[in-house]
C-alpha cells in the first residue's frame, strides 16, 4: 500500500500460542472461542506480524517478532512456530537485507515484539539489524529494566540490552513525529509507554495497533487482555482511538491476528466492529 511517499507492507514472522483467557480478560470463553478457537491447553494461535515502511532513503521496521533465543522449555510453553514464517527470510523475499534496515520502531519490549532484534552467534549476542537506530519510549525502556512482579516474565534483557550497549537506542519522550508523515501515539494501559506508529498523508491513515488491539476480535471495547497492567486505562485509550478510526476511515494493522492483517472499523448499534478487511 502506498501512503504518501511510503510503501507499506507487512511481514509475517511466525506464530505463538498464548492462553485464550489471558488474551481476552473478563470476556467468557464461550464468546471468544467462536472467533479464536483454543487448543486442548486453552491456548489460541497468534501471529507475530511486523510492518515495513519504506521510501527512497529509509527502510523502517516496526517490531521484530519473538526471534530464536527462547530455550526449549519456553518455546514449548508458548508454542513458538517458525515452520512457515521467519522475519529475516520474509524481509529477504521483499528484497531487504538486515543491513538495509535503517530504523526499528519498537512498540514495547515484550519478548514477542522485540525478541527478533537480537540473536546469538557463537555464543555472543548480536543485533539483527546492525545499522539501524531503535526507537523506544523512555518510559517503556525504564519499565523494561524495572518491571513489576506481574509482567517481569515478559521482559528478557537479552532482547533489548544489546541495543543500548551498541549505542543504537533512541529514547523518545512522549508522542512524536519521527519522520514526515509518521508519528507515534503513546499508550499506558498494556504497559507504560507502548507506542503505536501512525502513518498518514491526509487521505490514507494506517495505525499499527500493537497490543492495544492485538487482533480484530479485540475491537469491541470490553475485549481487553488480562495481560494489561491497567485495563481501565486500555478501555479509555480504545475510546479515544476508535471514534477517530471510524470518522477518518483509518486502516488498523493487527500484530497478532492470525486470520487477517488489517481492517477498517465501524460503529454499530452493538458497538465498534470490523467493517472491511484490508490486504497489506
Amino acid at each position: 500500500m502506498k501512503v504518501g511517499n511510503y510503501e507499506i507492507f507487512t511481514v509475517e514472522t511466525g506464530y505463538v500460542w498464548l492462553d485464550g483467557g489471558a488474551m481476552f480478560g473478563v470476556v467468557p470463553k464461550v464468546l471468544w472461542n467462536k472467533t479464536n478457537p483454543a487448543d486442548d491447553l486453552n491456548r489460541i494461535q497468534l501471529a507475530m506480524r511486523t510492518m515495513v515502511i519504506q521510501d527512497e532513503t529509509r527502510t523502517i521496521l516496526v517490531d521484530a517478532g519473538v526471534g530464536y533465543k527462547l530455550n526449549e522449555k519456553l518455546s514449548k510453553i508458548y508454542g513458538v512456530d517458525h515452520s512457515d514464517f521467519d522475519l529475516v527470510k520474509g524481509l529477504k523475499e521483499k528484497g531487504i537485507r538486515p543491513a538495509d534496515i535503517t530504523d526499528v520502531i519498537v512498540t514495547h519490549a515484550h519478548f514477542d515484539h522485540i525478541g527478533g532484534a537480537t540473536y546469538y552467534h557463537n555464543g555472543q549476542l548480536r543485533l539483527t539489524f546492525p545499522r539501524a537506530k531503535y526507537y523506544m519510549q523512555g518510559e517503556q525502556w525504564y519499565w523494561a529494566n524495572h518491571p513489576s512482579e506481574k509482567d517481569r516474565a515478559s521482559f528478557m534483557p537479552e532482547n533489548f540490552k544489546p541495543i543500548e550497549e551498541a549505542g543504537r537506542l533512541v529514547e523518545l519522550d512522549g508522542p512524536k513525529e519521527l519522520f514526515p508523515g509518521i508519528e507515534t501515539l503513546v499508550m499506558f494501559g498494556h504497559t507504560p509507554g507502548m507506542q503505536l506508529p501512525k502513518i498518514s498523508d491526509g487521505k490514507t491513515t494506517i495505525l499499527y495497533c500493537a497490543d492495544l488491539m492485538p487482533t480484530a476480535s479485540h475491537i469491541p471495547l470490553p475485549y481487553i487482555m488480562g495481560y494489561d497492567n491497567h485495563p481501565l486505562t486500555t478501555l479509555e485509550e480504545k475510546k479515544r482511538i476508535l471514534p477517530r478510526a471510524v470518522e477518518e476511515n483509518w486502516i488498523l494493522v493487527f500484530e497478532h491476528d492470525p486470520y487477517r492483517a488489517a481492517c477498517t472499523v465501524e460503529m454499530t448499534d452493538k458497538g465498534f466492529r470490523l467493517k472491511e478487511e484490508v490486504l497489506l
